[in-house]
């Protein structure tokens, strides 16, 4: 092994460091997104109140697209992230600030109602899809 290798490995990491640091510096980049607050489901696709809560979920994911980000994910089939999130029962609703600050969890079935509440009680705005695009034109949804 040539004595320079270690020497140029280093070099190489400390170039990705340093690579990750300017991306990470607070400048955005100019192809980022704007974080938004983050709703995390743990549950199962076999769980009957995990079954009851996917269409609420995809009904979220869909009407407060660009506000909103929906994530399920199924503690079942992804081994750990039970543990990784600390919950005890499925399902499980985190509610994230857009810095991704745990604000609020929920065990058990949540419904939808509820959950808009909760993001209102929170201080998060949200506008569903259609008044959005009606308040844009003009037109009652």
């Amino acid at each position: 092994m040539s004595p320079l290798r270690p020497f140029l490995i280093a070099c190489a990491c400390l170039a990705m460091l340093v690579a990750g640091l300017r991306a990470a510096d607070g400048a955005p980049a100019a192809d980022a997104k704007p974080a938004l607050p983050r709703l995390v489901d743990l549950g199962a696709d076999k769980c009957i109140p995990c079954k009851m809560m996917a269409p609420l979920l995809a009904e979220l994911a869909k009407e407060y697209a660009g506000q909103l980000e929906v994530v399920f994910i199924d503690v079942w089939k992804n081994r750990g992230e039970d543990e990784r999130y600390n919950i005890r029962v499925i399902p499980t609703q985190i509610f994230y600030d857009a810095d991704g600050k745990e604000l609020f969890r929920h065990e058990g079935f949540y419904a939808k109602k509820d959950i808009l509440a909760k993001w209102r009680e929170l201080g998060v705005k949200l506008t569903p899809a259609a008044d959005a695009k009606a308040a844009e034109t003009g037109q009652k949804p």
